[in-house]
C-alpha cells in the first residue's frame, strides 16, 4: 500500500492527459509507448527535471540489462499487478529515482502495461534527442570510409540541418549496394547506392527491349 502515494498523482499518466494541457514533445512518438513517455515528458518539462529523468532511465534500462532475473521480473505476465507494483516502487525508492520515474514505473504495474517499459525507455530517449537538436543519421556505404572522406561527408551533411541542430552519424557497411551510399538522415532518405542505378537501369534496358 505504501506505493499507492507515489501512484496516485500519476494514475492518469497516460489517460487523462486529454484533460491536462501537455507540453507538446518537439518529436511525436506513438503507441501506447509513446503515450506514456510523452506524458512523462511533459511532466518532467513542468517540473524542470528532464536530465535527471533520462538519467535515471538510463540507469533502470542499465539494470534490466543486467539483471536477468529483474528483467524476467517484469516479462513474467503469471505475477499479480499489485506485486510488481509494490516490487518495483520499491526498487525505484532504494535506487533513489526521481518519484517521476517511480510514479511511472507504478502506473505501468497498475495499469498491466510494465512489460512495455522499455518502450517507453527508448520513447523517451527519442524525445529527448529531439530536444536537444540532435537529427540522427545513418550512412551505409559498400566499404567503410577512411577519416578524410568521414570528415567532408559530415561538414556536406551538416549543410542539410540548421545551426542550433547537431548532426549524429552512424556508419554501417553493405557490400551488397556495390557503391555509393545511402543515406538516412531525419526524416530523409537518399539513395546514392550503385546497386540501385544498376537495376534502374536493367529496367529500362528491359523496357527497351
Amino acid at each position: 500500500m505504501a506505493s499507492l502515494k507515489f501512484v496516485q498523482p500519476v494514475r492518469q499518466f497516460a489517460t487523462s492527459s486529454l484533460r491536462l494541457k501537455l507540453v507538446k514533445p518537439p518529436v511525436q512518438v506513438f503507441g501506447i509507448a509513446g503515450r506514456y513517455a510523452t506524458a512523462l515528458y511533459s511532466a518532467a518539462t513542468k517540473e524542470n527535471k528532464l536530465d535527471l529523468v533520462q538519467k535515471d532511465l538510463t540507469a533502470l534500462k542499465g539494470l534490466m540489462a543486467k539483471d536477468v532475473s529483474f528483467a524476467q521480473f517484469i516479462e513474467n505476465p503469471s505475477l499479480k499487478r499489485k506485486d510488481k507494483e509494490t516490487a518495483l516502487v520499491g526498487v525505484a525508492q532504494k535506487m533513489k529515482y526521481n518519484n517521476l520515474v517511480v510514479n511511472l514505473l507504478g502506473a505501468l504495474s497498475e495499469n498491466g502495461r510494465i512489460q512495455k517499459i522499455s518502450g517507453v525507455i527508448d520513447a523517451f530517449e527519442i524525445i529527448m534527442s529531439s530536444h536537444r537538436g540532435e537529427v540522427p543519421c545513418t550512412v551505409t556505404t559498400a566499404k567503410a570510409l577512411d577519416a578524410a572522406t568521414l570528415k567532408e561527408l559530415q561538414a556536406a551533411l551538416q549543410l542539410f540541418l540548421n545551426k542550433k541542430e547537431k548532426l549524429i552519424l552512424e556508419t554501417k557497411v553493405d557490400p551488397t549496394i556495390i557503391g555509393g551510399m545511402l543515406v538516412n538522415i531525419g526524416d530523409r532518405f537518399v539513395d546514392m547506392s550503385m546497386a540501385t542505378k544498376i537495376r534502374t537501369y536493367t529496367n529500362l534496358i528491359k523496357q527497351a527491349v
